[in-house]
């Protein structure tokens, strides 16, 4: 995309701040993973990346081991389509679940970048890691999930775009143009 994801301006805010404030309700102060320094005009904690270079799992990894909480909601930070009605129904399903991780799935596979997982994956996410493991999904193998599947989300995402995440430009013009089907206009830039 050639910018931050995390810092595109969506109606007026950072992203970031976006997914933020829908977590922070339900979880308390969120964190973000990253480099110090291109968040901290946010006011928000910020973790350096424990393994930087090496995408999602390593942001897991780092998040996991700076936790102190039993479960930890783990978001991406270009999913603009979530509702805190959806964020609340994951949470609540985790609490009650025996499994390691709750990760939704789509018609794209495993969302496991908008999923709960348990302080106790930290191991199991770290030693995939020391064997080269950089896909998330690759890691999940070794943890117990227990899968929310489409006919399950779909109540809060009649659409199917729940988890639809910015990765070009082009996603953000048809984002926005969703947007301003469902609500009228919303800036994303």
């Amino acid at each position: 995309m050639g910018r931050d994801k995390a810092l595109l301006d969506f109606g007026g805010t950072p992203l970031i701040l976006r997914i933020a404030s829908l977590a922070q309700p339900l979880t308390g102060a969120p964190a973000i993973v990253g480099p110090p320094d291109r968040y901290a005009n946010l006011n928000l904690r910020v973790i350096p990346d424990d393994a930087a270079g090496i995408g999602p799992l390593g942001g897991i990894a780092t998040a996991l081991r700076d936790s102190r909480e039993p479960w930890n909601l783990i978001l991406g930070c270009d999913l603009p389509l979530l509702t805190s009605e959806w964020l609340a129904y994951l949470i609540d399903r985790a609490l009650v679940s025996a499994a390691d991780a709750i990760v939704p799935q789509s018609a794209a596979g495993a969302e496991p970048l908008c999923a709960m997982y348990r302080k106790s994956c930290e191991a199991n996410v770290a030693k995939s890691i020391a064997r080269g493991v950089r896909k998330v999904t690759g890691c999940l193998a070794a943890l117990k999930i227990e899968r929310i599947e489409p006919h399950e989300w779909k109540a809060f995402d009649a659409c199917g775009l729940l988890f639809r995440n910015l990765n070009s430009l082009k996603d953000i013009e048809e984002i926005a143009a969703a947007l301003e089907r469902k609500y009228g206009k919303v800036a994303l830039r």
